[in-house]
């Protein structure tokens, strides 16, 4: 695989609901299918309470009724994603790159592995030690999944990302088999360290190790100038 050095644009977002990031990110993947000049964007942000299923589908992995879930406030969403069921909310990073694979010399198996590596160095810098696992793509912590991916990629251009569990409440996952797997538990960062880790500071962390891994630098945008970017193609 080559080895390439370039900029790629960076925005900071707010929780938001999933339909809002969705729909965020085709919007970005509808301009770079359109336009091969377009730049490579990454998305910061978390969720709303909300599960989703990916490709291979998932409501059997749902243990409690739907009724049940919707009546908690937590939505349920199918999406294009690799992967089963799983949740989102507060408290969980969730990353949204944007890029094009060929582009960037990246293969899907290459780029799927180092956003592994990010994770991990990432929390490294809180004395948590995670390692990959043959069992299901993500980092984990011997067996407790710490953080996900599931990707999706259309005319070499990947979306969808990761979300790594900060601070986020477990408690959802009690109601599925995550990721489909019945015999894995999830944690966070803050049950690691055994107290609470900021979500912002997690954000910088991740931002540098992914800047480093990927050999990239980032150009910060702020929504409004996203936004601008996105209506002059």
């Amino acid at each position: 695989m080559s080895e390439r050095s370039g900029k790629w644009y960076f925005t900071d977002l707010p929780t938001m609901d999933y339909q809002t990031g969705w729909d965020l990110q085709k919007h970005l993947l509808n301009l770079k299918k359109e336009d091969k000049n377009f730049p490579d964007v990454v998305l910061f942000l978390e969720h709303w309470p909300v599960f989703t299923l990916g490709r291979r589908g998932g409501m059997q992995n749902l243990k409690v009724s739907q009724r049940l879930v919707r009546q908690s406030g937590i939505e349920i969403i199918p999406v294009e994603r690799g992967g089963d069921i799983t949740y989102h909310g507060p408290g969980q990073l969730v990353g949204y790159p944007v890029i094009n694979l060929p582009g960037n010399g990246l293969k899907v198996v290459d780029y799927v592995g180092r956003l592994e590596e990010t994770m991990i160095r990432t929390v490294s810098g809180w004395g948590i030690i995670a390692a990959r696992n043959d069992l299901n793509r993500g980092i984990w912590v011997e067996n407790r999944k710490l953080g996900s991916i599931g990707i999706a990629v259309k005319r070499g251009v990947s979306f969808h990302g990761f979300a790594l569990n900060v601070d986020v409440s477990l408690k959802p996952y009690e109601w599925i088999n995550p990721c489909g797997l019945k015999d894995a538990s999830m944690t966070s960062m803050a049950r690691e360290t055994g107290g609470p880790v900021l979500l912002s500071q997690v954000r910088i962390a991740m931002r540098r190790q992914m800047s480093r891994i990927f050999k990239i630098n980032w150009q910060s945008i702020t929504l409004c100038q996203l936004n601008r970017l996105m209506e002059t193609v």
